[in-house]
């Protein structure tokens, strides 16, 4: 029997704050992060007519100590989203040396940040929220597809408790576009620039210059 579909659908965003700052930087050609979550989940939603219950975001923060620049950025933008009601979860990026072999040039070695734990949050919460029915669709700005067992498990939930749930999955795409794919298993809605642009958040948290 097919399970009935609702007239009024709720919906949570899941936003990974670095997939999608990576992404509209390959699609866009933006340099920092510059979305507004809350207008871009806002939007997303306009298209299929679902009701915004709820905006999520995570990302990685640099300590001070290791980059001060960033860590004013962040701790900027982080505090205005949870002044507009998103939840905000965010872990200390941990820095490492990564060594590259380039092309003629040889071997090549430079300091980055890694991420730990946040596509492990993200999953957690979009299976718990679902089991806790406390949304009918889940959208994940991410390219992640380690998230496409995400959406094999809340189908699972959708079949057990007898309930139509949809998992979505939203992101930048243009003609430069290098990664074209949206997490397998969901639906794949593509966000242009004109609707990115549409989203921008008006205020620039990078430090200014002295």
């Amino acid at each position: 029997m097919p399970l009935v579909e609702l007239a009024i659908k709720r919906a949570i965003s899941f936003v990974d704050g670095q997939n999608l700052f990576y992404h509209a930087k390959d699609s866009f050609g933006y340099q920092f992060p510059n979305y507004d979550i809350l207008k871009l989940s806002e939007r997303v939603c306009g298209l299929r007519s679902w009701n915004l219950a709820q905006a999520r975001f995570y990302t990685g923060v640099p300590d001070v100590t290791d980059n001060p620049f960033w860590n004013h950025f962040w701790t900027g933008k982080l505090a205005s989203m949870g002044r507009q009601g998103i939840y905000v979860f965010s872990r200390r990026l941990r820095y490492r040396n990564k060594t590259v072999e380039l092309p003629g040039l040889g071997k090549h070695t430079f300091l980055t940040g890694e991420e730990k734990g946040i596509d492990v949050r993200i999953a957690l919460d979009v299976i718990g929220l679902a089991n806790r029915n406390e949304y009918d669709v889940a959208i994940i700005f991410s390219q992640d597809q380690d998230l496409s067992e995400v959406a094999d498990e809340v189908r699972l939930i959708s079949r057990q408790q007898n309930r139509w749930i949809k998992v979505a999955c939203a992101y930048p795409l243009s003609p430069t576009t290098q990664n074209r794919r949206g997490i397998n298993g969901t639906d794949w809605i593509h966000i242009d620039r004109a609707m990115y642009d549409e989203c921008r958040d008006g205020r620039d948290y990078r430090p200014k210059a002295r």
